[in-house]
């Protein structure tokens, strides 16, 4: 039966009753090693001739239900997970480059991919460009012919700057160049890249997958021959693989990914527009309004513009006031949680980056990232209202 409403693909995504004797929720295999039941079975499973498991670190049952789910839900030809999104990242960039390739990738994301990429052209010869993903035609201006992969992460952490994921990848297909889309803040819920021509897409299943702030996961989707090279060398080498008991939790999690994420873009629209009117409010990033100005990609290419907020209360000290006034929102790293999460992106997580850095980024001294949890709307509006006032 296909199952078209995302709603109903998150519930049932991976599963196959008939192989776990008709089990509702996918076992838990606590199982690092596999016997055979002969010595050409075992040569067969190991040499991958035969479908089959041999060793926890290439592959679990209940890691494969997992895959085969955010497949699913990203209409992906393969997947696969990693005990961590950094784990996933590490091995789409790997596997895809090697020293003397060159990468284009965003000014402003994650601090700690801009960390990675800086780590492997400082100490392992891999050559890397930052652009202003805004525009798709800067891929094109700083890709050479060593380029192998352009990198995109839309909307981007903590800013949410928007990339036209289409024209990028339309750009980097003439050029004969891979393209991998960081879709963490989105999710499958509210955008899928590999539909808008993406070769690969990755996932910090730590936060909305998850969703419950009680796991850490990561997910690389995306083209069957990649995703099987990550497999068979850089995860085999590298390790990073998941455990089977946190495979399951984020399989929980995907089961109510579509009911959490439906609350999550709900509030963020309720927050945007309340702080985009408050007087102690400098400025509001969010990709859902019309003055935004990613807004009409943003319209193109996703179905919800997210959970995640990010906003400007006028300086560090004025940042440190608001989220020590705060009593239902927490302040927290992560992000995606059901809960209501907020950090000081230049105190916490791009504190690693250089002030220019910083600057060249969008994040200001004052920048909140908002991460708008699926508690009542009026609730999570009432905290921050209270907190404004000792700004």
């Amino acid at each position: 039966m296909k199952h078209r409403s995302l709603f109903t693909k998150a519930v049932h995504a991976g599963e196959d009753r008939a192989e776990n004797f008709g089990a509702l929720s996918t076992p838990i295999y606590n199982a690092s090693v596999f016997a055979f039941e002969n010595a050409d079975e075992a040569a067969a499973i190991h040499n991958h001739v035969k479908p089959g498991y041999y060793y926890g670190r290439l592959g679990n049952p209940t890691q494969e239900t997992l895959e085969k789910a955010v497949a699913d839900l990203e209409g992906a030809d393969d997947a696969l997970a990693f005990a961590s999104g950094m784990a996933a990242i590490s091995a789409a960039i790997l596997t895809v480059a090697k020293s003397g390739d060159h990468i284009v990738a965003l000014e402003s994301m994650y601090s700690t991919t801009t960390s990675l990429l800086n780590h492997l052209a400082e100490n392992f010869g891999l050559e890397v460009t930052y652009v202003d993903a805004t525009d798709p035609e800067n891929y094109r201006q700083a890709a050479r012919p060593s380029t192998k992969l352009f990198w995109i992460e839309t909307p981007s952490n903590p800013v949410l700057n928007v990339t036209d994921i289409s024209a990028v990848c339309g750009i980097a297909k003439e050029n004969g160049i891979v393209t991998c889309a960081d879709n963490t803040f989105a999710t499958p819920f509210n955008q899928n890249p590999l539909s808008l021509g993406a070769d690969l897409v990755v996932h910090s299943a730590t936060k909305y997958l998850g969703g419950h702030s009680d796991l850490t996961a990561g997910i690389l989707a995306g083209d069957s021959s990649i995703v099987e090279e990550a497999r068979m060398k850089t995860t085999r080498y590298f390790g990073g693989n998941i455990a089977p008991q946190v495979a399951w939790l984020v399989m929980r999690g995907i089961k109510t990914l579509a009911l959490r994420m439906d609350k999550h873009n709900q509030n963020a629209y309720a927050v945007a527009h309340m702080l985009s009117d408050h007087p102690k409010v400098d400025a509001v990033f969010y990709p859902g309004f019309g003055d935004h100005p990613g807004h009409t990609y943003a319209v193109k290419q996703m179905r919800g513009f997210g959970g995640m907020v990010a906003f400007d209360v006028g300086g560090i000290e004025a940042g440190k006031r608001f989220i020590n006034a705060l009593e239902l929102v927490s302040i927290a790293t992560s992000l995606g949680g059901v809960e209501s999460i907020i950090q000081h992106s230049a105190s916490m997580t791009h504190a690693s980056l250089s002030p220019e850095a910083r600057k060249l980024a969008g994040i200001s001294d004052g920048m909140m990232r908002f991460s708008v949890g699926v508690e009542d709307m009026e609730d999570i509006l009432d905290d921050l209202r209270s907190a404004l006032e000792a700004v």
